[in-house]
């Protein structure tokens, strides 16, 4: 009896133990670090702007009109909603897939005053992955600087200034394509447009 009183102490301590480091130490352990060595990622990347939050560097957000840069077209939930990130998930012979790439491909075109034959960026027509990719070519953004040039009023030559700032090169200069932030782009638009405002006025 007392060794069975014995081996029921020491499962309860045990247990009681077990639950304490995995469900406080560790999580808190894991917290902290994350807190201390990376701060910025752990709390979402978040862009602040004129005091609000402005969106994630890290997620696409879904800008319309001629006078900002157009992210990647999304698949996730409506469009660019964070809560129901996935893809298309239609396969290379889908008539859909065909359908919709040819629709914005034409789009594209039109609102950028392409020539109805001109080679369209493969990441102006296709969703990612995820549907929250936050990066476009650097191909894509010169395409469409002319139009965001021309809406706002600024030089095309600022405008693709502003592009080349944004972009980033491979990692370490082997993995993955260059890349423009769409999000961080647009900000860097509206600053600049801004501060031209300001020295005009």
């Amino acid at each position: 009896m007392k060794k069975i009183i014995t081996e029921i102490r020491t499962a309860v301590v045990m247990t009681l133990l077990i639950g304490i480091i995995c469900c406080g130490i560790y999580p808190a352990l894991v917290w902290g670090l994350a807190q201390w060595l990376f701060n910025d990622n752990a709390n979402g990347s978040l862009i602040v702007k004129d005091s609000k939050i402005a969106g994630s560097r890290l997620l696409a957000r879904g800008f319309t009109g001629d006078s900002y840069f157009h992210p990647r077209p999304s698949a996730a939930g409506t469009g660019y909603d964070a809560a129901g990130s996935g893809g298309s998930n239609l396969g290379p012979l889908s008539k859909r897939l065909y359908d919709s790439v040819k629709e914005r491909a034409e789009a594209y075109r039109r609102i950028n005053g392409l020539a109805p034959d001109e080679t369209v960026p493969v990441d102006a027509v296709t969703a990612s992955a995820s549907g929250l990719d936050p990066h476009i070519s650097p191909g894509n953004a010169l395409i469409q600087a002319k139009r965001v040039a021309k809406a706002r009023g600024m030089s095309q030559e600022t405008v693709i200034k502003l592009v080349e700032h944004n972009t980033k090169g491979r990692r370490l200069g082997v993995f993955g394509e260059p890349r423009v932030n769409v999000l961080m782009l647009n900000i860097d638009l509206d600053r600049q447009e801004k501060a031209d405002g300001s020295k005009q006025g």
